[in-house]
């Protein structure tokens, strides 16, 4: 679970930001402050994972906030929120030491998918344009890990299995599947042979058809 502070003076933001994690899973909001000052002092107490931060703050803004946070606690993760799309505030606070800039305008649903991929040090944007390519992105990859679970179950196939499965079913030939999960060609022709006896179907036509049936094909690309 990880622990979140927020930091931001506007009350119905912050009810909704904290009202958006508790929603969501994984996460956990440890404390909440309304002001630069009391930043510091909160996270000291708290210890989060990660911190939420208004760069329009009363007492201390949010940008010296964020080097005082940096300085104090550079194990944080410290996510800036931003009511702005200036570039050049965004830039200040990405090389402060801010993880992330997250525009205020985010979707609820899309929010908590961003901050799981921003805590796994896999995402860092500078723009409103990246963001919303890496929000696309990562709510594209759980929905696809959420099929292939279901898919997995009702299949009896192997995750490498329906892998395979899934890559048939976007027209790749055995040696393309080969190179993109770095198998030999007669690996993957021994996946295929597994998956058409545990789907009942003869060739890859009727496996194609099955990965369709079963919402896998164009979940990556779509």
């Amino acid at each position: 679970m990880r622990r979140v502070v927020i930091v931001e003076d506007h009350p119905l933001m912050q009810s909704a930001l904290e009202a958006t994690l508790k929603g969501a899973d994984g996460f956990t909001v440890v404390g909440t402050a309304t002001s630069g000052l009391q930043a510091e002092p909160l996270v000291s107490r708290t210890q989060p994972d990660l911190v939420l931060l208004d760069l329009m703050l009363p007492g201390l803004d949010g940008l010296s906030c964020l080097a005082l946070l940096r300085e104090r606690h550079p194990e944080t993760t410290v996510v800036v929120l931003s009511g702005t799309e200036d570039e050049e505030i965004v830039e200040r606070a990405l090389s402060g030491g801010a993880a992330a800039v997250v525009r205020k305008s985010i979707s609820p649903a899309d929010l908590p998918v961003l901050l799981r991929q921003v805590l796994q040090g896999s995402v860092k944007f500078a723009t409103p344009r990246i963001a919303r390519a890496v929000v696309t992105q990562a709510t594209r990859q759980s929905r696809f890990d959420e099929v292939r679970a279901e898919a997995c179950g009702e299949t009896g196939l192997t995750a490498r299995e329906l892998e395979v499965l899934e890559m048939v079913a976007r027209g790749l030939p055995n040696r393309a599947v080969a190179e993109e999960l770095f198998l030999s060609d007669q690996t993957v022709k021994r996946h295929l042979r597994k998956v058409y006896r545990k789907l009942g179907v003869a060739n890859r036509t009727e496996a194609a058809r099955t990965a369709y049936s079963l919402g896998l094909h164009g979940l990556r690309s779509a």
